[in-house]
């Protein structure tokens, strides 16, 4: 992940004259690459290029924003980038730089921050026997004014992962006095390795008293997901971060809780991290956890993060005094959820059955809507958007990035259902802007002073 600014090389081979730019050209970004140790610069004569599945354009301005703080560059192996040839006006595959013969190229992706979609996938093609690309998201970047530029639409402005406002020295500072204040608590101990080793935006938040604390518990999960931050089991791809290993009590749960509770404005506590399985299959000590921060207090949020596939399980949660459910979901369609969750023991119906029962008992709900430009906002993921939408009046939608190597992604879901081309993620979120004015939008959990209720 390493990068420098970019320079343009100077080459001993004279290079190709080029003919006189269009307007049109004035306006693309001009590509970035990678030489085999990592080093990043651009690419003159070339204009970056996105890929939306099968689709692949060149990157207007218009369609990009400069690179968002915290957000990172990657070059990618066993890949040759796709570029826009300037001279040819065409796209092209460039195994080599055309300034510097016999120095291969790599692809470079961006790896935004939170708050932003990825309109475009980084542009490339696979050479024989790739491997699998890491769990990040791997969006189109160009260069363009002095500073790269990444193909996002920003559909959350709330700082509330801004590395700026999360000093290491201040999460340090953190950590040492809770070691005190909370000296026995197994949970409080796991949250300070997430947060110093994982660098857990989540876990960083807790120690500095600000927005949504975490409170894993489950060690266990019943899907399979293909991109599963915390179990990967098959070989093909790494886990980013290990599993909670042990099950906190309800006492020491409820201590992280309350702790964050009253000292955080308007706090949200949220069960279902990246580092655990999924919550519903610890009810049985996150119930009791959640009654007894009840008990004491009735300010701050609490949150579930789930698959939403044990309707019994959510309805003790809900009894016990839950606010809030987040139901992470890479698709509303049947055979695409299930292509990528590969549910052991439920179906999708349980997890439709699970988000009725929630809108009825006045949970506000939200869907965690993993996203990939050439599948999302194909027209047949959009029809079944609206129809789901339609059907199960959730709250809010949050637009995160899917965390998965996007050709073997699209490769999946195009095995488990027909596409056509897609219209552009941009279409996608405006169109459930238009169509459905009541439905909230962002990236992170919203503490309760923030809902918008609905009548069923």
């Amino acid at each position: 992940m390493t990068y420098s600014e970019p320079k343009q090389r100077r080459s001993a081979h004279k290079r190709k004259s080029l003919r006189s730019p269009s307007h049109a050209e004035h306006s693309l970004l001009t590509a970035v690459a990678a030489d085999s140790h990592g080093n990043i610069f651009d690419l003159e004569g070339y204009a970056a290029v996105g890929m939306e599945g099968p689709l692949l354009a060149p990157l207007n301005a218009a369609d990009a924003l400069e690179m968002p703080y915290g957000s990172e560059l990657m070059f990618l192996p066993d890949r040759i980038p796709m570029l826009y040839n300037l001279v040819t006006g065409r796209i092209e595959a460039v195994p080599e730089n055309p300034h510097e013969p016999g120095m291969p190229l790599f692809p470079v992706a961006a790896f935004n921050s939170p708050g932003y979609v990825i309109s475009h996938n980084c542009a490339y093609q696979e050479k024989p026997g790739a491997v699998m690309l890491p769990l990040f998201s791997y969006g189109a970047v160009g260069w363009r004014g002095g500073a790269f530029h990444s193909a996002v639409i920003l559909v959350d402005d709330e700082p509330r992962q801004d590395l700026r406002f999360m000093k290491t020295e201040a999460v340090v500072r953190g950590v040492k006095r809770l070691r005190k204040e909370l000296s026995g608590n197994r949970l409080r101990a796991h949250l300070e390795h997430c947060a110093l080793t994982y660098g857990c935006p989540a876990g960083k938040n807790f120690f500095l008293g600000r927005y949504e604390a975490p409170l894993p518990s489950s060690q266990n999960c019943n899907a399979r997901c293909l991109g599963c931050l915390s179990l990967q089991t098959e070989g093909n791809v790494h886990h980013s971060q290990e599993r909670i290993s042990f099950t906190p009590t309800p006492d020491e749960i409820a201590e992280i809780a309350l702790y964050h509770i009253q000292r955080v404005k308007s706090a949200v506590v949220s069960f279902g991290q990246g580092c655990e399985g999924d919550p519903l299959l610890a009810a049985a000590v996150i119930a009791p956890a959640v009654r007894r921060i009840r008990s004491q207090t009735s300010d701050g949020t609490i949150n579930v993060n789930t698959n939403a596939s044990l309707t019994n399980a959510l309805m003790q949660l809900i009894d016990a005094g839950i606010d809030s459910m987040r139901v992470s979901m890479n698709s509303v369609r049947k055979s695409c959820y299930e292509a990528y969750f590969r549910p052991r023991g439920y179906h999708f119906e349980d997890v439709l059955a699970s988000i009725d029962l929630a809108i009825e008992r006045g949970i506000h709900v939200a869907i965690n809507y993993l996203n990939c430009p050439g599948f999302t906002d194909t027209p047949e993921e959009m029809k079944a958007l609206s129809d789901f939408l339609t059907r199960h009046p959730v709250h809010f939608i949050q637009w995160r990035n899917l965390n998965f190597d996007p050709l073997r992604y699209l490769g999946a879901m195009n095995a488990a259902a027909d596409h056509t081309g897609p219209a552009g993620m941009a279409e996608a979120i405006a169109a459930v802007r238009r169509y459905f004015p009541g439905v909230s939008h962002g990236y992170f959990n919203p503490p309760k002073e923030r809902f918008r209720r609905k009548s069923v």
